[in-house]
């Protein structure tokens, strides 16, 4: 396995802490509202890493947090608790509002295939073990308190802000004017608020510092290392808690320990609506509920989503997700006419191995997810194989893509509903294209018009759609 790695910022070879253990942790939702695509496409990342380290062999013990209590509205310490402003909006209790977007979001990763973490652990109840670490800091000289709250100190520790390249001269010459008036450091960050701060706040705790509540950060570095230790391998989440989140989790985490917290940091890029990355606080995010009310598939966002490595910014349109549907229709009318004629080969021949192996070189090389796809259109489209032979490699590549192809049947998915014959003329047509022979190739698109499909070019090749 190859991965790049944010602290290193180049891709190395990923060496486990414990040979052949893979220690993962994915910072989770805060469940005060549904999640967005661009969220979910995170933990499909997530999920196909996953996937690939179980295909190279490792054992993987993935934690994924929920936060259920202290995200405030600002990236920082500014703002009000997420959970807090939804329940004055909705008139519904906080307890109330994290357990449904929490369900919510379950049911969002059930219908994208996405495997569910081992230990998925709630801020809510963890709180003693946040408050021991907070003591622990305290204890190491880290902390201070300030109007009440208790601050994490930056300039405690020689090198805040190595994951975003941050330099400490830079940040106290550049500034801004913080509403904090407490800090020492506009970058100090707030590691347990207390009622001075947030008189109304609605899920409280009693603590040595006073009746309050945690601060973002803490939780994860908490969490992680309950059940995972002081040292892991891996730990995931979207680009955008790099500057913050995950640099002051680094922060407090290695004030705590004296050593290297995390080995390999790993990032998933934004999923762009227009020019603009999609978020809740623009309020022009989209939802999986809302595009299965379209009529999508969420596997049809699952297959969109592997179209674009997870480090390259995906923009998302319709138009795009149209294409994606499509293929993948395509692709289940492949799959489910191999099934027609033949069980997957236990015993795949070489040529069909070489396809696999050369999938899986693909996803351990940094998850190169659409070259992994391309390998899978290579394969189911070499007649050469036998049918058991590519319904065999169709489903090792699965085991990683989270298609569900397994489970594909003529009727079901949402299929265009072409055969074997259909596939053909398709194939015969892109050879003809090839040759530029665009008489046949005009002859065999208006023969499968008759049949009733219409003919669409996409990235993956042409696929035929059933014509409504």
């Amino acid at each position: 396995m190859r991965l790049y790695n944010t602290m290193s910022r180049r891709i190395e070879d990923f060496v486990p802490i414990e040979e052949g253990k893979v220690s993962m942790y994915c910072c989770g939702p805060t469940v005060y509202n549904y999640a967005h695509i661009g969220n979910l496409r995170t933990y499909i990342f997530e999920d196909v890493l996953k996937r690939t380290f179980v295909r190279a062999g490792y054992s993987v013990k993935h934690v994924m947090n929920i936060t259920d209590v202290g995200h405030l509205t600002g990236d920082g310490d500014d703002g009000e608790d997420k959970l807090g402003k939804r329940s004055r909006e909705t008139g519904k209790s906080v307890w109330d509002i994290a357990e449904f977007y929490t369900k919510a979001f379950f049911r969002d990763e059930e219908a994208l295939n996405i495997i569910r973490p081992d230990i998925v652990c709630k801020a809510t109840d963890h709180i003693q073990d946040m408050i021991a670490l907070i003591e622990r800091l305290e204890k190491g000289g880290h902390t201070y308190i300030a109007g009440g709250n208790v601050y994490f100190s930056i300039d405690s520790i020689p090198d805040y802000g190595k994951l975003a390249g941050l330099r400490l001269d830079d940040l106290r010459s550049g500034a801004r004017i913080e509403v904090d008036s407490n800090k020492r450091n506009p970058k100090d960050f707030v590691l347990w608020f207390t009622n001075s701060k947030f008189a109304n706040q609605a899920m409280t705790w009693d603590s040595p510092w006073g009746r309050g509540y945690p601060g973002w950060h803490i939780e994860c570095s908490a969490m992680s290392m309950k059940y995972l230790g002081e040292h892991f391998d891996l730990h995931c989440g979207g680009i955008d808690a790099i500057p913050v989140h995950h640099t002051n989790e680094i922060a407090q985490s290695e004030a705590a320990t004296g050593h290297t917290w995390v080995n390999c940091w790993c990032h998933g890029e934004f999923l762009l609506m227009g020019n603009a990355k999609m978020s809740k606080s623009s309020g022009g995010f989209v939802t999986l509920p809302s595009l299965e009310e379209k009529g999508y598939d969420a596997l049809d966002y699952r297959y969109f989503c592997l179209t674009g490595h997870y480090r390259s910014q995906l923009r998302f349109s319709f138009e795009a997700l149209d294409a994606a549907r499509s293929a993948r229709r395509s692709l289940s009318d492949r799959i489910a006419a191999l099934k027609a004629e033949a069980e997957p080969s236990s015993f795949p021949s070489e040529a069909a191995k070489a396809y696999m192996d050369s999938f899986d070189a693909a996803m351990e090389d940094d998850l190169k997810a659409p070259e992994g796809l391309s390998q899978l259109w290579q394969m189911i489209k070499d007649s050469s194989l036998p049918p058991a032979d590519r319904l065999a490699a169709a489903y090792h590549m699965d085991g990683i893509l989270g298609l569900r192809l397994s489970s594909i049947t003529a009727a079901e998915d949402g299929g265009s509903g072409a055969g074997e014959e259909e596939q053909r003329l398709l194939e015969e047509r892109t050879a003809a294209k090839k040759a530029r022979d665009w008489a046949r190739a005009d002859a065999i698109r208006a023969e499968l018009e008759k049949r009733g499909f219409i003919v669409k070019d996409t990235p993956q090749g042409a696929i035929l759609q059933k014509k409504v």
